[in-house]
C-alpha cells in the first residue's frame, strides 16, 4: 500500500490540536481559519494504534479528532513535516525538509474565511421518556474548534426515542443551513440514525425512511456533510438540551444562543 495511504495531518488552531485523516477535511479546516488565532499545520505517516487508542479516548473515534494542547505527549505524533497550504482557490501544500517534532508556536498565515468555507459541528441527541412516550429533540451548534454558537430544543409530543433522535439531527441541520453554514461535521450517539443516514444500515420502518430521507434532501444543501457516531458521555451536552425539549409543547422549539462551554 503506499506511503500516502497512511498520511495524517495534525493542525494547530489556538489551544485546539485536531487530526485529519485525509487532505480534503484539513484543508477545509485551514480555509476556514482567520489569522486569529494562528494555524500551524504538519503532516505525518503511520499513525500508531497506541496514539489512536488516545486520541479516541479524548474525542471522536475513527474520524477526525480534536483534543486539547494541554493533551498533546511529546511523543504522541512521531515525526512530523510541517506543511504550508495557500488557502485560495489553488491549494499548495510542501512536505520537504527535515522531519521535526510538534511545535505549537510555528505559525502559517491564512486567508479570510468565504462564505463557501464556513463550517461548523452539529451535535443532536433525542429523549423519549417511556419509548413511546414524552419526547424532546436537542442540538448543539459549535465552531470548529468548539466554541458553542447555538443550543436547540424542539418539544416533541410522543415518539419513540428513535424518531427524536432523528428530529434533533433535523433540528441542528436546519439551524446550520439558516445561518449559512455549508460544510458540517455531524455527531450524535445514535448508532441507528449514524448508521443508517451514512447507508451502512437499512431503513425498514416507514416513518424512519420518510425521517431518513429527509435528512437526505437537508444533506444536498451542504457542500460537505460528514456524520458519525459517538460515545454517549461525548454527546452530553446535546442530552441536556434534549431533556429540556421533552417539557415543550409538541412543536415548540427553543434557540439560546451565543454562550461558549
Amino acid at each position: 500500500m503506499d506511503k500516502e495511504d497512511h498520511a495524517f495531518y495534525v493542525v494547530r488552531k489556538g489551544n485546539i490540536v485536531s487530526i485529519y485523516r485525509n487532505f480534503s477535511d484539513c484543508q477545509a479546516q485551514v480555509s476556514s481559519s482567520v489569522c486569529d488565532p494562528p494555524v500551524s499545520v504538519y503532516k505525518g505517516y503511520y499513525l500508531s494504534k497506541k496514539t489512536e487508542d488516545y486520541l479516541a479516548s479524548h474525542g471522536v473515534k475513527n474520524a477526525s479528532y480534536a483534543i486539547n494542547e494541554g493533551d498533546v505527549k511529546e511523543d504522541l505524533f512521531g515525526a512530523l513535516v510541517p506543511c504550508r497550504f495557500q488557502a485560495t482557490n489553488s491549494t499548495s501544500v510542501s512536505t520537504e525538509g527535515p522531519k521535526q517534532p510538534l511545535n505549537l508556536g510555528l505559525t502559517m498565515e491564512a486567508q479570510p474565511l468565504s462564505h463557501h468555507q464556513i463550517q461548523c459541528i452539529i451535535e443532536f441527541d433525542g429523549a423519549s421518556k417511556g419509548n413511546p412516550g414524552k419526547a424532546g429533540a436537542g442540538a448543539v451548534i459549535r465552531t470548529i474548534d468548539g466554541h458553542v454558537l447555538c443550543l436547540l430544543r424542539e418539544g416533541l409530543g410522543v415518539v419513540t426515542n428513535n424518531v427524536a433522535e432523528y428530529r434533533g439531527l433535523i433540528l441542528g441541520m436546519k439551524c446550520a443551513l439558516r445561518k449559512g453554514f455549508k460544510h458540517v461535521r455531524v455527531t450524535g450517539d445514535s448508532q441507528l440514525v449514524c448508521m443508517q443516514v451514512q447507508g451502512r444500515w437499512q431503513t425498514k420502518h416507514q416513518n424512519m425512511i420518510e425521517l431518513c430521507k429527509e435528512v437526505k434532501q437537508l444533506e444536498k444543501n451542504f457542500l460537505s456533510f460528514q456524520i458519525n457516531h459517538v460515545r454517549r458521555d461525548f454527546n452530553s451536552l446535546a442530552d441536556v438540551q434534549a431533556n429540556i425539549g421533552i417539557n415543550l409543547p409538541a412543536g415548540q422549539i427553543s434557540e439560546e444562543q451565543g454562550q461558549v462551554y
